[in-house]
C-alpha cells in the first residue's frame, strides 16, 4: 500500500462511518448487475452518487440504516445490550424499509425471541452465511476498537448472531471488526490479515483463510458475493489493488452482483485507512440515511460525523 502522511485516528473513525456510507449509497444503483457496469457509467472515473434503480442521489439502504442503529443503541445503552438492540432491528423491519435481506427479514419479523431467531433460521433454512452482518459493523468496529483484539471480535460475534445463525458470519464480521482496529490505530490491515486468521474459530479459519489470502480475487469466488467470503474477500481484493478511497469503492462496485454492500463493506475498511479526508465532498453532500420506523427521521454527514465521535470517544477501552 502507498506511504502516506499521518492521519489522526478521529478521520479514520469518520473515514470508517462516512467511508461505509457512502459505499452503500455509491453501489445502491447497480445492485444486481453485471460486472463493469460502474466503469461503462463512469469512464472519466469521476463516479458520483447517482441515484437510480429506486434510489434517491446519495440515498443509503438497509446497510447503513442498521449499521445507525447498532451506533445509536451502543451509545444509549453505554454498550452492548443484544435484547434492546434486537428490539430496534425489529422496529425499523416494521417500518417497511426499501430493502431489507431476505434472511434479516425473516429472523426480525418470524416472532421469535431475540436470543433464539436466528438460530432457528438456520435450524429451518440451513444456511445463513449472508453479508448482512457485515454491512452493518462499521459502527461497532469503532465503537469497540479501543478494547483490543479479543474484545473486539467478540463483540462482533455476538452482534452477527442477532441475525445471522451460521457461524461463518459470525467470523467474518469478527475479523472485519480487527481489521478496522488495526485501521484506526494507523497499522497496515492488509498485513494484519494473518494474525487476525488465528483468532478465528477453527473450524472456519481455513475457508476464511482462502478468500482473505494476496492471491485471492473476485473471479475465484465459489458463490455470489451476497454471501459473507466472497463480499469481505472483495473488499480486501479493493483495498489491496488500489490505493485512493474512491478508487478502491469503484473496484468493488465495478465486480457488480451485491454492489451496495460490498462498497458498504469496502468503503469502511478503506475509509479507516485513508481517513475523511479521502472521501469526496461530491458524495458527503448528498450522503443521507432515511431511518424507517423512526418517524420519519433522516441523518445526513453531519450526523454521521457526530456518531463517528462519540463511538470512536465513549467505546470501551482495553484493561
Amino acid at each position: 500500500m502507498t506511504q502516506r502522511a499521518p492521519v489522526d485516528r478521529g478521520d479514520r473513525a469518520a473515514g470508517a462511518v462516512v467511508g461505509s456510507a457512502a459505499g452503500d449509497a455509491l453501489g445502491a444503483p447497480f445492485e444486481f448487475g453485471p460486472a463493469g457496469v460502474f466503469t461503462a457509467r463512469f469512464p472519466d472515473d469521476a463516479g458520483t452518487l447517482c441515484g437510480g434503480g429506486g434510489w434517491d442521489p446519495g440515498e443509503a439502504t438497509d446497510d447503513t440504516q442498521m449499521a445507525v442503529l447498532v451506533a445509536e443503541s451502543l451509545l444509549e445503552c453505554d454498550g452492548l445490550d443484544l435484547p434492546e438492540l434486537f428490539g430496534r432491528f425489529r422496529r425499523w423491519a416494521a417500518g417497511d424499509p426499501k430493502d431489507i435481506g431476505l434472511q434479516t427479514e425473516d429472523v426480525l419479523t418470524g416472532g421469535a425471541p431475540w436470543d433464539q431467531a436466528a438460530a432457528l433460521h438456520f435450524q429451518v433454512n440451513g444456511r445463513a452465511a449472508g453479508n448482512g452482518s457485515l454491512m452493518r459493523a462499521s459502527t461497532s468496529a469503532v465503537y469497540f476498537a479501543r478494547a483490543g483484539r479479543t474484545r473486539t471480535m467478540e463483540a462482533a460475534r455476538r452482534i452477527a448472531a442477532l441475525t445471522h445463525g451460521d457461524r461463518a458470519a459470525w467470523e467474518g464480521t469478527a475479523v472485519l471488526h480487527e481489521l478496522i482496529r488495526v485501521a484506526l490505530a494507523g497499522g497496515d490491515p492488509l498485513a494484519a490479515v494473518p494474525r487476525t486468521l488465528a483468532e478465528v474459530h477453527v473450524a472456519h479459519r481455513a475457508r476464511w483463510a482462502e478468500v482473505l489470502a494476496p492471491d485471492w480475487h473476485p473471479g475465484l469466488a465459489t458463490e455470489f458475493n451476497g454471501a459473507v467470503w466472497p463480499c469481505l474477500g472483495t473488499a480486501l481484493w479493493a483495498l489491496r489493488t488500489t490505493d485512493r478511497f474512491e478508487q478502491a469503492l469503484a473496484a468493488a462496485v465495478d465486480v457488480g452482483g451485491d454492489t451496495d454492500t460490498v462498497a458498504a463493506v469496502t468503503g469502511g475498511l478503506a475509509g479507516a485507512v485513508y481517513g475523511i479526508g479521502e472521501v469526496p465532498a461530491r458524495w458527503t453532500e448528498l450522503l443521507h440515511v432515511p431511518l424507517p420506523g423512526y418517524a420519519d427521521r433522516c441523518l445526513g454527514t453531519s450526523d454521521l460525523l457526530a456518531l463517528a465521535a462519540r463511538l470512536d470517544a465513549e467505546g470501551p477501552r482495553a484493561a
